[in-house]
């Protein structure tokens, strides 16, 4: 092969190589999947091989990567704070202020957020409605939006039966697709979920009056339209993403709208669930230009609480009540198999996320143990285990056989495959 033929051959291959990126909640896919040509792990070390540890404050929000940085929220003097770790070392780049922190009788006060990462810029959303679009390089502010001054937004409160976002916070992460950012606001009027111009932050729709529950749109394929899918405090619903038009509409409605977990497609069947509203399988289909969304499904004794299920193939695997691991058929809402004991001793609250790996799900429980199973028809197969942190209720990031945990007080990196 001549010298540049040699050239072009390896730039191609450095092009088609996966980048190290998790640049947003349930990572670059938006479904908890890490992407099929990264490095997994076959099975784990009694013992974490723990790169590096950098110090937080108290929080829920989950870390996302991007170009070699770290990005998190953070709770600092009184404040939430948008921050910036190297990968390589956990040294701090840069932090700024974001917020005043918001507390409830959930949690003590600190960030609930996870950043959404695009190119050069970060996008980061306070409890409080505070929205800013960040320089990566050093957090100079390009934009900025208030939920509560820009769009009507009502201010949190925790009292009577105040539902979702406004009782609290707002956790829902923002999402990225070509040259829009699109974000559940909770405004009004009409102004539940808004598509911003991402470079500048001028409004492109608007639309809606819902109350948005805690979980951030996610992108779904339904009736050969793709489109924004969103679980507010009293339904899911479907929005054209072009100009925010409602698709359709299936009412979830629960005393206190904490619907929590994020939205779980599987074909033409959108999974959806709380604590006191079971697990929810809703058929969306098409006629013409007409959706139908139709519930099909509900396990009642299967309700999620703020752990979001992921899918492998046609199943659906999560944490229900009493601390169980569930298996089920996501189409038919059959019950495959319940591990009733997999999380013993390794819950308090009943938090655990889910992380796929090819065939395998990596799960970190709430008090920091750390499990990859291989799931078969009668039950998962414990492929290795080992704690990794302190109690945490954060969603892991994975980037290139690392895998960054937040806990409720440190930052930590560790090596999980080559």
């Amino acid at each position: 092969m001549r010298p540049w033929c040699v050239v072009v051959a390896a730039l191609s291959l450095l092009c088609g190589a996966p980048q190290a990126d998790w640049p947003r909640w349930m990572g670059p896919l938006g479904n908890g999947h890490v992407p099929a040509n990264v490095p997994v792990p076959k099975t784990l070390p009694a013992e974490p091989r723990v790169l590096w540890t950098a110090p937080l404050g108290y929080g829920n929000g989950s870390p996302a990567v991007s170009a070699q940085k770290v990005f998190v929220l953070d709770n600092r003097d009184g404040k939430e704070v948008a921050a910036a770790f190297g990968l390589a070392d956990g040294r701090e780049i840069w932090r700024v202020p974001l917020d005043d922190l918001w507390a409830d009788s959930g949690s003590p006060a600190g960030p609930r957020g996870t950043p959404t990462v695009d190119g050069d810029r970060v996008y980061v959303q306070s409890c409080r409605g505070e929205l800013r679009c960040l320089r990566t390089a050093d957090g100079g502010q390009l934009w900025r939006v208030s939920f509560v001054r820009d769009f009507g937004a009502a201010e949190l409160q925790e009292a009577g039966d105040i539902p979702g976002a406004r009782r609290h916070g707002n956790t829902a992460s923002p999402l990225v697709d070509g040259g829009r950012l699109y974000v559940m606001v909770g405004g009004s009027p009409n102004a539940s979920v808004v598509c911003f111009n991402k470079l500048t932050g001028a409004v492109i729709w608007k639309s809606q009056d819902d109350i948005p529950g805690h979980a951030g749109p996610i992108w779904a394929t339904l009736g050969g339209l793709r489109q924004l899918v969103c679980f507010m405090a009293e339904a899911v619903i479907g929005l054209d993403p072009s100009d925010g038009k409602l698709l359709w509409r299936a009412p979830v409605k629960t005393q206190l709208g904490r619907h929590v977990a994020t939205p779980v497609i599987v074909g033409d069947t959108v999974v959806v669930g709380s604590y006191t509203s079971g697990l929810i399988g809703i058929r969306v289909t098409r006629q013409g230009d007409a959706f139908r969304a139709e519930e099909v499904w509900r396990d009642r004794s299967l309700g999620v609480n703020f752990s979001s299920p992921v899918a492998i193939g046609g199943f659906v695997y999560g944490l229900g009540p009493g601390n169980r691991l569930f298996c089920v058929e996501a189409r038919t809402g059959k019950r495959v198999w319940v591990e009733e004991s997999f999380f013993s001793g390794t819950l308090d609250a009943g938090f655990a996320s889910f992380l796929v790996m090819g065939q395998n799900l990596l799960v970190l429980a709430e008090r920091g143990r750390l499990s990859l199973v291989a799931p078969t028809a009668a039950g998962c197969k414990v492929l290795g285990q080992m704690t990794v942190c302190e109690r945490n209720w954060c969603s892991p990031a994975y980037v290139g056989g690392k895998l960054i945990v937040r806990d409720n007080g440190s930052l930590r990196c560790l090596q999980l495959a080559p």
